[in-house]
């Protein structure tokens, strides 16, 4: 299940990726390549169909991140530090005293 989510959380990404860049901004980005033929979207162009595809995908992408984190939560009952075996020896430091004396 989390694989299939990790997929679509992929495919949300990139499509929001395309939704922003295809905005019309101060610099064109990839909006030039939309055509210059606009009367699919309406009267004012695709600036309002694409901020509200941009925010659906947006909430899309939120709301697979959140199911993600609760299943992957779900799924792991024990955290790393809990792996770590304690009967393993750990190099300790040693103290060198001195016996330098000054006269």
């Amino acid at each position: 299940m989390t694989s299939t989510l990790l997929v679509v959380q992929i495919a949300l990404t990139i499509a929001i990726v395309i939704a922003i860049l295809l905005q019309k901004s101060s610099s064109i980005g990839l909006g030039a390549y939309s055509g210059s033929n606009e009367s699919m979207f309406g009267a004012k162009g695709p600036a309002g169909f694409l901020s509200k595809a941009t925010f659906t995908l947006a909430i899309l992408f939120v709301l697979n991140t959140l199911v993600m984190g609760y299943l992957y939560n779900k799924e792991k009952t024990h955290s790393v530090a809990d792996t770590i075996n304690t009967s393993t020896s750990v190099p300790t430091a040693t103290v060198v005293e001195s016996n330098t004396s000054t006269k």
